[in-house]
């Protein structure tokens, strides 16, 4: 752990620029940048190793047409995501903070059961890998665990079990009874939520990135003794040292996407999308902002919702509400019934990427005036 050493006493002591290391927010660029690099480095090795392996993506029947000459890009690039994390957060954070370790065993185990997913597509060359129930079990199980930890802070003291509310001051109901029902319920929507809008070149990285983006300023924030009073946001003292991880994430995921651009050269996988999803999910419940969550990742709210819409329309009344879901493809599928006259209107998917991660923006900074705004 660089930190430490850098932070030791001694060092300190000698030479007086060392200081900048006892400070977050260079930690946390320090740290972003750290897994931007690591990124960009170890991605073309990664690439060549999965084609070597013939490790592809299986495209679905149903999904759009389009996209099968995208059958066979490698896929589980998610590695790359998860590796350039964990080693600039162990570079970069303070491993005697549990809430910053227990971030990084959420994202290890959700990227698991995503590794096991994309491992079982692969070795049956089919888009289908652990069934919708083995999925569910095994990340309920997870967030349970992270929800197990936050109710142990509470009882040494560490943490409340208040629900802050965005845009509300004076209103934070106690919710100790039904606590661990709700983190399993962020943890397990985040990661499923992630995970549906992995379906475009970069879509999901680029949103993921920015969502973070936003946490790393929220976690900073609710750390933070003065800042949190000042803007009446529940204090969590553990929670400072969570920027450092969040900027990881922010890193690598800028690192990914120089791959993971339209055209892309590698997916992430469930292994990124589950992990990822886990990870944003995980914060939100270990710095007490889990209905902020909604604001921040309001992209992945719709792009989940849009699922759900969709099979309780056509399982009710045997319509469907849109072309195709998640709502993503329902613009690609938009695009083909465009009559020729409208071309200049058609959304290529560049265009849905991009236009998706404005709205991801726009989601992003709504959160974050909820702290000023109350």
């Amino acid at each position: 752990m660089i930190y430490r050493l850098l932070y030791s006493e001694w060092l300190r002591d000698q030479v007086s620029g060392f200081n900048v290391f006892g400070y977050i927010t260079f930690r946390a660029a320090m740290a972003a940048l750290t897994a931007l690099l690591l990124s960009v480095m170890l991605g073309p090795w990664l690439i060549a190793r999965l084609r070597e392996s013939q490790i592809g993506q299986e495209i679905r029947e149903e999904g759009p047409s389009t996209h099968a000459a995208k059958s066979g890009t490698p896929t589980m690039g998610g590695l790359l995501i998860l590796v350039s994390i964990f080693v600039s957060t162990l570079f970069w954070g303070d491993l005697q903070n549990l809430s910053v370790l227990v971030c990084l065993g959420s994202t290890a185990v959700f990227g698991a059961i995503g590794f096991i997913d994309d491992s079982r597509k692969v070795r049956g060359r089919q888009s289908l890998g652990l069934t919708p129930r083995q999925k569910l079990v095994l990340q309920v199980v997870a967030a349970a665990g992270v929800g197990a930890f936050v109710l142990w802070q509470a009882e040494v003291g560490a943490v409340d079990l208040r629900l802050g509310v965005p845009f509300i001051k004076d209103f934070t109901p106690d919710i100790s009874f039904f606590y661990l029902p709700l983190s399993v319920l962020v943890i397990v929507g985040a990661a499923n939520a992630v995970n549906l809008t992995d379906g475009l070149d970069g879509l999901a990285i680029g949103s993921t990135g920015i969502a973070f983006t936003a946490y790393t300023a929220v976690a900073y924030v609710v750390g933070h003794a003065g800042l949190s009073k000042y803007l009446g946001v529940l204090q969590v003292s553990s929670a400072a040292e969570v920027t450092v991880f969040c900027a990881s994430v922010v890193g690598a995921a800028l690192g990914f996407l120089w791959f993971n651009c339209p055209p892309a050269a590698v997916f992430m996988g469930d292994t990124g999308s589950m992990g990822l999803g886990g990870a944003i999910g995980t914060v939100a419940v270990v710095i007490k902002q889990e209905l902020m969550l909604l604001l921040i990742g309001g992209l992945f709210v719709i792009e989940a919702l849009s699922v759900m819409l969709q099979v309780a329309s056509f399982k009710l009344t045997g319509t469907r509400i849109f072309k195709m879901a998640p709502i993503h493809h329902h613009f690609e599928a938009h695009r083909r019934d465009v009559p020729s006259r409208l071309a200049g209107h058609q959304w290529a998917e560049s265009q849905v990427v991009v236009r998706f991660w404005i709205l991801a923006i726009l989601f992003a900074v709504v959160g974050l005036s909820s702290l000023k705004v109350r």
